[in-house]
């Protein structure tokens, strides 16, 4: 098997366009015409590696899926190929994180089952078609913080920097307006949980089709958010309209607190204030791995490497598996969990003199396939690592579009970690018609009933 041990010689020319921002970032009509030719429609390398890492042929589509219906394994016969371990993890050094060999070298339980890599990340044709348009059109002003020109499709299919990269997720295509229920756990050392149960709203008003940049009203995601359990804190409400100028608006945020039956602004809802119902374990820009704005950290794309990531996770979204299932001390139970070789861009982030934030420097690894973060290695002020965090996701096939369906951030300190986003007893993600009306302040006194 072949294996990249520095990054990836075709990222050369980005390295050195990374290093000076630019507001012009916007390609040529040449550059663009790469993409559904030797790039994929949203410009990951089309090619293999000639070794684990295939061709990407169209990823996989089953818009027959029946619409809430649980996501099963389009492959249930795919093995591990092999398992990478403490014992053997010098042999994968290189194809592995910081944060990875961290976690292998802590726990003795904590194991990589390696499977055949399928490349099944794919979007909706009306995405890749909005891609290429926005590809010569989509610029970042402000220093990075204000996204212009640019709807539905990813703005920056070819990047030549970090804040490009990071715009890439946030706006990504996660599928259309959708109804979630996401369980958080903050699991203590012995293993020990309370299921904390939140249902989520979420109008991914960004990728609507048909949208403009003129009809956005600079919101790229309305967000509400209602706590279902524990019992003493059911009925509040958050409220997120996140914006595409956060120097024209920063994000908008409100809560709802049903025993004073108020609704109160909430500015703190952003950066590395504490995430709700995470008992202190993820910040609230960690929420789909990152989100809101870049401001308060300095960018530096490194270019790509090949590393496992935790890819197709059809197992561990399995309703055969109750939550105590999936908990257990130290880390999740890695027998449910399926790790590719892939190619990601790796986007440093370093936070700024003149500015704060618990965490001092974030290293992502985005893969190129669906713009999505996969991992993170996260270092505290002394320049040691302090966390780390992964985004377990599947393709949702019927859209299709690539999301986490399990988060995890470990706490390499205190041997403790938070899992997000399971619904493993809940119902599945199901597609839903929100206006944005849904998500004024007016509504919130309604969804916490």
């Amino acid at each position: 098997m072949k294996r990249l041990a520095r990054f990836s010689g075709t990222t050369a020319a980005v390295l050195a366009a990374s290093f000076a921002f630019s507001a012009e970032a916007k390609v040529s009509a040449e550059e663009a015409a790469k993409l559904g030719g030797e790039l994929t429609p949203i410009g990951a390398e089309k090619a293999g590696n000639g070794g684990a890492i295939p061709a990407w042929d169209g990823g996989y589509h089953k818009p027959e899926w029946e619409e809430g219906k649980r996501y099963t394994n389009p492959w249930p016969e795919d093995k591990p190929e092999f398992t990478i371990t403490k014992a053997n993890m010098a042999k994968y050094a290189d194809n592995l994180t910081p944060g990875q060999k961290a976690m292998l070298e802590k726990f003795d339980t904590y194991k990589i089952p390696v499977y055949k890599t399928r490349r099944s990340a794919a979007y909706p044709q009306f995405i890749y078609d909005a891609t290429k348009a926005n590809a010569t059109t989509a610029e970042l002003k402000n220093d990075g913080e204000t996204l212009t020109n640019a709807a539905v499709g990813l703005p920056f299919p070819i990047p030549k920097t970090g804040k490009e990269i990071m715009w890439n997720h946030r706006v990504r295509y996660r599928g259309p307006s959708l109804t979630r229920y996401n369980v958080q756990v903050a699991v203590q050392t012995s293993g020990a949980f309370t299921p904390f149960k939140l249902k989520e709203d979420v109008r991914f008003n960004y990728t609507v089709k048909g949208m403009t940049p003129e009809n956005m009203n600079n919101v790229i995601l309305y967000f509400a958010q209602v706590i279902q359990e524990p019992p003493r804190q059911a009925g509040q409400v958050l409220l997120v309209h996140e914006t595409a100028d956060q120097v024209k608006e920063p994000r908008r945020a409100w809560l709802y607190n049903p025993g004073q039956r108020r609704v109160r602004r909430a500015p703190n809802v952003a950066y590395d204030n504490p995430g709700t119902g995470a008992d202190g374990l993820r910040t609230n820009d960690q929420l789909d791995t990152f989100n809101g704005a870049t401001d308060r950290y300095t960018w530096k794309l490194l270019g790509k490497k090949e590393i496992y990531v935790p890819y197709n996770a059809f197992e561990l979204h399995s309703d055969d598996n109750e939550y105590k299932d999936i908990v257990q001390a130290g880390h999740i139970n890695m027998d449910l969990t399926r790790y590719e070789l892939h190619r990601v861009w790796v986007v440093d982030a370093k936070v700024k003199d003149g500015t704060a934030h618990i965490y001092d420097r974030r290293t992502f690894y985005v893969d190129e396939d669906s713009m999505g973060i996969s991992m993170v290695d996260i270092y505290d002020k002394r320049g040691e690592l302090w966390r780390f965090q992964e985004a377990h996701k599947i393709n949702f096939y019927k859209y299709p579009a690539t999301a986490q369906i399990a988060g995890t951030v470990y706490d390499l300190l205190n041997n403790r970690y938070l899992v997000q986003e399971m619904n493993n007893e809940e119902p599945e993600h199901t597609a839903q018609e929100f206006g944005e009306s849904y998500f004024t302040t007016g509504n919130l006194k309604k969804l916490g009933r």
